[in-house]
């Protein structure tokens, strides 16, 4: 998957600078870009050398003129081709937390407990990002139901992360007590 894809998409909703697209790119945290100026600058080029997107100079009294980006309809029809054609990814699972917990010993509980601590201060900034619906398109009541589920999967995510982590920490300190029971 390209960061071209989603450019494309984030234009379909409206018309943005490069640095825009930077922005929303770097809040959207189920994005797997950072949305440094690279990557941006790097695909829009690609995509207007493709004809996929266009842009044009505003000028401004307050500041430097920019480039203003939008999608062409050859834009919209490949964007709209990659979402009905390209087959979605499984979850990743693999994390460095998971092999680290794997060879902790005394250390496990702690390291669970701050995992706990760091996945609470998720679940809250992401309700709080989808109580404000930061992102939206909010073109129609579609698409926001769509970019609240995207938001919802995140959420979903983090409280089974969490879940989980209670649940191993409990038996962990179960099996420390059974075992100084003996």
């Amino acid at each position: 998957m390209t960061i071209n894809y989603t450019i494309l998409g984030l234009l379909e909703s409206g018309d943005r600078s490069g640095y825009d697209l930077k922005k929303v790119m770097q809040e959207l945290d189920f994005l797997p870009w950072s949305g440094n100026n690279n990557q941006i600058y790097k695909a829009l080029v690609f995509l207007l050398e493709e004809g996929l997107v266009e842009n044009r100079t505003a000028h401004r009294d307050d500041g430097p003129s920019k480039k203003i980006y939008s999608i062409t309809q050859l834009g919209k029809e490949t964007l709209h081709s990659w979402a009905k054609e390209t087959q979605p990814q499984l979850p990743e699972y693999k994390k460095l937390f998971l092999a680290q917990l794997a060879f902790a010993e005394s250390e496990a509980v702690e390291l669970l407990e701050t995992y706990e601590i760091l996945l609470k201060k998720q679940l809250a900034y992401h309700e709080e990002k989808l109580k404000r619906q930061f992102g939206f398109p909010n073109r129609n009541e579609r698409e926001t139901y769509i970019w609240q589920m995207l938001y919802q999967n995140l959420l979903d995510s983090y409280q089974c992360e969490l879940t989980w982590a209670d649940k191993m920490k409990k038996g962990l300190v179960k099996f420390h007590e059974d075992k100084s029971d003996k």
